[in-house]
């Protein structure tokens, strides 16, 4: 499901994604229950948005949560559109923005890193359109910080405007592979290795003649087997086991950032070297 930001009052928007004078107050005033504001009624979706998904989220959900009704928040934030930007915005604020270690690779590798991160924590932020930007300080901060990053190869300044989309897309992408590996077992009821298992076996059955078909797929998958399906590793910050396909998306992001950098190394060394 895509959702496209954007779509509540404008004004009223930006003035809850930049605090002007015109926004509710951030912070609520003491009381017998927890105070209302606009950053506890965020931190309340966001909550919700992160352990049930985008379909879960509603006024009425995140009343809820505050031990409110969905008629007492509307002091605070106008409606779900003006949240849901807000809360975009919000979450974007774990974003790495790293000093710089004066390698300009190492900056970006730990940047994507922590990127990937970020998108697997809040998976339902990769089902927001980038068609529509919600223009928050936050969303800013993350774009200026990969801007610098990209600036310290010495690339002119129309490639780095495309390379910043580019790491976004390859970051975003690989990202959504791996949500997508963690949610498939509780979506469809089925393992993956019961999916693989029964397809596996009637792939075999129903195209006897699938290397002649495909000689090229057959050679890379004979020359570059992973290893067994059931094999797995443990995430040892999470404790538990992390599955073949998801590993595997990881293991593709870090081969392709490298080759990736790479192909940015060799432009800078192009655009540097002396004319002949």
């Amino acid at each position: 499901m895509v959702v496209f930001a954007g779509q509540g009052d404008a004004r009223r928007s930006m003035d809850l994604l930049w605090r002007t004078e015109g926004a509710p107050p951030s912070q609520g005033g003491p009381g017998p229950r927890p105070a209302l504001s606009v950053d506890a009624i965020v931190a309340a979706a966001v909550a919700i948005a992160d352990t049930q998904g985008m379909a879960a989220l509603s006024m009425r959900a995140v009343g809820e949560r505050l031990g409110r009704t969905a008629m007492a928040l509307y002091t605070y934030v106008p409606g779900k559109s003006e949240l849901l930007d807000v809360m975009y915005d919000a979450v974007h604020a774990e974003l790495p923005d790293p000093a710089g270690s004066g390698d300009w690779r190492e900056d970006l590798t730990a940047w994507a890193g922590s990127a990937l991160d970020f998108y697997v924590r809040h998976p339902w932020v990769l089902q927001i359109s980038q068609a529509r930007p919600v223009l928050g300080p936050h969303e800013y901060a993350a774009l200026d910080t990969l801007v610098r990053l990209l600036y310290g190869t010495g690339l002119d300044p129309h490639v780095v405007r495309r390379l910043t989309g580019t790491l976004f897309h390859f970051v975003r992408g690989a990202a959504q592979t791996v949500a997508d590996a963690r949610r498939a077992a509780a979506a469809t009821g089925r393992s993956d290795e019961e999916w693989w298992t029964d397809r596996a076996g009637l792939l075999a059955e129903v195209a006897p003649d699938f290397e002649d078909r495909f000689p090229h797929v057959s050679r890379l998958e004979s020359e570059s087997s992973p290893e067994p399906y059931q094999d797995r590793v443990t995430d040892t910050d999470a404790g538990e086991h992390v599955p073949y396909l998801e590993r595997e998306a990881r293991r593709t992001f870090t081969t392709g950032l490298g080759v990736l950098l790479d192909g940015i190394a060799a432009a800078g060394a192009a655009r540097t070297a002396p004319a002949r």
